[in-house]
C-alpha cells in the first residue's frame, strides 16, 4: 500500500484582534439589567457608526492626534479644527515627523489650535519618535496598561486615554467617570439632585458590565453630544 502523506503544514495565521461583542446581545444585556438605561436606549434609537470620520483602526497615532484636538471642545468645534489640521497635511492626519517639522505658530494660526494643544501634539510626536510611547503595542495591552502608557505623555490625561480605548481600540467595558457629558446624562436619566461623583457612577454602572462603553455611548447620545 502506498504510504499516506501528511498534508503540508499551513503557515500560522496572525493573531486576530478580539471581536467586538454583538450589538444586539449588548443592548439586550443593558436593557435587562437597568430599566432606566433601557428607557434611554429606546429614546435614543440607533447609534451612529462610532468609526465614521475617524482615523483607520491601525492608525493609533492619528487617533491620539484627533483626541488631543477634541479636548474641551464641542463636537462641532472639534470636527472643524481637526478638519483644518488634516487639510494642512493633504487630507490625512500628520505623522510625528511632520508635526515636529511644522512651524508651531504657523500651524496654530492656520488650524485654530491653542498653544497648549500645539505643545501637546509636539510632545506626543516626540514620545513616538523616541520610542517612549510604543503605539504598536497598544492592541496587546489591557485597558489599565494602555491608560498608564498614554497618561505619561504631556497632554494625554485620563479622559484622552478613555476616549482612545473606547472609540479607537473599541474596548467594550470602559467607564470614563470624569467625563462631564456622562455625569450630566446620568444626572438627568436617573433624576439625581446633583452631578454624580466617580463612586456613584461606578455604583450605577455596575450592572452594565461588560458593556459599559456602549452604555456610555447611549448616554452621550441622549445629550446629542457624543465625543469626536
Amino acid at each position: 500500500m502506498p504510504s499516506k502523506r501528511k498534508p503540508a503544514a499551513r503557515p500560522a495565521k496572525p493573531a486576530a484582534r478580539p471581536r467586538r461583542p454583538g450589538a444586539r446581545k449588548a443592548v439586550a444585556h443593558l436593557s435587562a439589567q437597568d430599566p432606566v438605561l433601557a428607557r434611554v436606549i429606546e429614546a435614543v434609537g440607533q447609534l451612529p457608526d462610532a468609526r465614521d470620520g475617524r482615523p483607520d483602526r491601525d492608525d493609533h497615532y492619528g487617533a491620539l492626534v484627533r483626541t488631543i484636538v477634541g479636548q474641551q471642545l464641542s463636537v462641532y468645534a472639534a470636527r472643524a479644527i481637526y478638519g483644518r489640521l488634516t487639510e494642512r497635511f493633504s487630507g490625512r492626519p500628520p505623522t510625528p515627523a511632520e508635526i515636529l517639522a511644522d512651524d508651531p505658530e504657523a500651524m496654530r494660526t492656520a488650524v485654530g489650535l491653542s498653544r497648549a494643544k500645539v505643545s501637546f501634539l509636539r510632545s506626543l510626536a516626540e514620545h513616538v519618535i523616541s520610542g517612549e510611547l510604543e503605539l504598536e503595542r497598544m492592541d496587546e495591552l489591557d485597558d489599565e496598561a494602555v491608560m498608564a502608557e498614554l497618561v505619561a505623555v504631556k497632554g494625554l490625561g485620563d479622559w484622552s486615554a478613555h476616549m482612545f480605548l473606547m472609540f479607537h481600540l473599541e474596548r467594550p467595558d470602559v467607564l470614563p467617570v470624569g467625563d462631564l457629558g456622562i455625569r450630566r446624562a446620568i444626572q438627568r436619566a436617573y433624576e439625581l439632585d446633583a452631578l454624580p461623583d466617580a463612586a456613584e457612577i461606578e455604583r450605577i454602572a455596575a450592572p452594565w458590565r461588560p458593556y459599559r462603553t456602549l452604555a456610555c455611548r447611549y448616554l452621550w447620545r441622549s445629550l446629542r453630544n457624543e465625543p469626536v
